[in-house]
């Protein structure tokens, strides 16, 4: 009470609004909305009386989780407005159990936030109240939210209870991810997903809701409404609230979307027009006037995505029903751009929300989204030019000539641009010639289209657009030959062609033994693989290699220590040349001899001769390998 200067009372009531997320929370399975598929299967178990003991709803924000629970605390607990009910789907309301739940208050429904709550001590406290039977109810609730947000050792306190609970205790779990739920809760609970509303349904429950408050809404707005909700009710109702409050009573579309920060509709259909027609202008002074009114490019970007996904739908099924202005006016622009372009033009505004944040501006960036399909038009699609919505109109060129340069292409120097390409090589003798001269004219064709500049890839037209040429002859597939013996061996050695030596015998068997011996390694190793020994002069040993890298001092004074433990103790010198025998060169002379031995192995196999001769088999080139040579 406040007493005035006059010395009259006024009296300060408090606030009874109740927002309408929670006056219209839904009290019964028959209010709920969007959610049949888990409504059916709670009633049918509590008819049937096949109540498991754990529950896990999952779902997005808004969109009933902890209002199903309730519902579920109630359906167990209802006596019936004449004290005499059971258990079932349609609780009364009107008892005291369905009250006291409503209200907040009944003792034996224990809700617990899990995002502020998630340690084993809280835990703990809940589930030591489990050993009790109910106080007022027939069962004890348990409603945990959030309950990805406990901790592991929280989760692991819990599992044998909520494995095996006592008869009057039920468990209901809820969490907006269920991914980061343990499976060892998971495979203890029923679990149900409750899915994101539709549009369609939270426009219905909208007008349903405004309707019972008396107040106006025009129909744009309950879209907007809709759509800004994104498949939660309670964004819905909180943004209605919002909305009533920024009209002050009154739905309008134009209000509603200045309050979302909504792009008009008619802005989206004009720039899809202007884009089907190819008036390049005509995009750039709308993105202009997007940027005058202050409207956001993200949402742009995301009402055209919108709007050129029902396109899609209407060109694929011309069967759609047209419930309104805006569905008509999207039937007749789905008739206006080609498929092709719907679907280059849709991925375009879809990635190019990423872009916004890349560019300096925004509007900029949305400029160049948009005019990248007048960039990149497919080939199928008339060429129209940027400046003008008018086609270019060009004579068609004969065949045998060179092609223009289209209207992307920069016009410098045009006459190297239709200059004759390079001659090509001569074709195999294998390749058929009517087959040559057809891929020489296609590549021919090719050619002309090139600018003479310095291009990028983007450059060039699409194939689709070249004039049309002859049909390509298949070329046939030389197979390749199977190597020859001695065809291997010169490839195979890395020094060219071994020519053995008496050195060569002696340095080969040294380091032979330094291998089996493992006395060198890595480039030491290597060293005294690709070397030649040149002279021995006592203790004076000369090698030539062919390789500057292994002629290293290091790698000298390793290999020499490597000798000195086989009982030779010599000062080494490495010069740099062309050498004729070397370890390596003998080794892969071995294997081409042990390769062409398999060879000839396996061609005179009589099995493998009959298997050629009565089925045609053949031996497929380069599999068949010998056993290694070791080093």
């Amino acid at each position: 009470m406040f007493e005035s200067v006059a010395g009259s009372r006024l009296e300060c009531r408090p606030m009874s609004y109740v927002v309408l997320a929670r006056k219209y929370r839904p009290r019964h399975f028959a209010e709920m909305v969007g959610q049949e598929h888990v409504v059916q299967a709670l009633s049918n178990a509590l008819t049937q009386q096949r109540l498991h003991h754990a529950y896990l709803f999952t779902g997005t924000r808004g969109v009933g989780k902890t209002t199903v629970s309730r519902i579920l605390a109630k359906s167990l607990n209802c006596v019936g407005a004449d004290g005499q009910g059971g258990i079932s789907a349609q609780p009364c309301g009107v008892c005291q159990a369905c009250m006291d739940i409503d209200a907040g208050r009944f003792v034996d429904y224990t809700e617990l936030d899990a995002a502020s709550n998630r340690g084993v001590d809280e835990v703990q406290s809940l589930l030591e109240q489990a050993v009790y039977k109910p106080v007022q109810g027939r069962f004890k609730v348990f409603m945990i939210d959030e309950v990805h947000m406990l901790t592991n050792t929280a989760f692991n306190a819990m599992l044998k209870t909520l494995e095996e609970p006592p008869d009057y205790v039920k468990f209901v779990l809820a969490t907006t991810d269920p991914q980061k739920v343990p499976v060892t809760v998971l495979s203890r609970c029923l679990q149900f997903n409750l899915r994101p509303m539709a549009p369609e349904t939270v426009h219905a429950h909208l007008v349903t809701v405004l309707a019972n408050e008396g107040i106006a809404a025009q129909e744009g707005a309950l879209r907007l409404l809709s759509r800004a909700a994104r498949g939660s009710m309670r964004d819905a109702l909180s943004l209605t609230d919002q909305a009533i409050a920024f009209g002050g009573g009154h739905l309008g579309e134009e209000t509603v979307r200045q309050m979302l920060g909504a792009v008009d509709r008619g802005h989206v259909l004009a720039l899809i027009e202007a884009l089907a027609l190819g008036h390049g202008a005509a995009v750039v002074q709308g993105v202009a006037q997007l940027r005058r009114q202050g409207l956001s490019a993200a949402s742009t970007l995301e009402e055209m995505t919108l709007v050129l996904q029902r396109m899609a739908v209407h060109q694929v099924d011309a069967a759609v029903e047209l419930v309104d202005a805006d569905a008509r006016e999207e039937a007749r622009l789905a008739a206006l751009l080609p498929p092709d372009e719907t679907q280059l033009l849709y991925s375009l505004c879809l990635h190019g929300r990423a872009e916004l944040g890349l560019a300096p501006d925004e509007y900029a960036a949305l400029t160049m989204v948009l005019l990248r399909l007048l960039a990149f038009k497919p080939a199928s699609a008339e060429k129209k030019s940027l400046k003008s919505a008018e086609p270019l109109h060009t004579a068609p060129a004969p065949a045998s000539a060179p092609a223009p340069a289209p209207a992307s292409i920069p016009q410098a120097a045009p006459a190297a641009a239709a200059a004759p390409p390079p001659p090509q090589p001569a074709p195999a003798p294998e390749s058929p010639p009517q087959a040559v001269a057809a891929v020489d004219e296609q590549d021919q064709l090719a050619d002309a289209w090139l600018p003479a500049h310095d291009s990028t890839a983007d450059d060039v037209p699409p194939w689709d657009a070249l004039p049309e040429a002859k049909p390509v002859v298949a070329v046939p597939v030389r197979e390749q030959p199977f190597p020859s013996s001695t065809a291997a061996t010169s490839d195979a050695l890395p020094g060219g062609v071994l020519q053995p030596t008496e050195l060569g015998d002696f340095w080969f068997d040294t380091v032979q033994a330094l291998v089996q011996a493992e006395a060198v390694a890595a480039l030491n190793r290597e060293l005294a693989l690709q070397s030649q020994l040149v002279a021995r002069d006592g203790d004076r040993w000369h090698l030539r290699t062919e390789r500057q890298t292994l002629n290293q001092a290091s790698t000298r004074d390793r290999l020499a220590q490597a000798l000195q433990s086989l009982g030779w103790s010599v000062h080494l010198q490495v010069d740099t040349g062309v050498v004729s025998d070397t370890p390596a060169l003998r080794l892969a002379a071995r294997a081409a001899a042990a390769q062409q031995q398999a060879e000839s192995i396996i061609m005179s196999d009589p099995f493998v001769q009959q298997m050629m001769r009565e089925f045609g088999g053949k031996i497929v080139p380069g599999t068949l390998h010998a056993a290694p040579v070791s080093s």
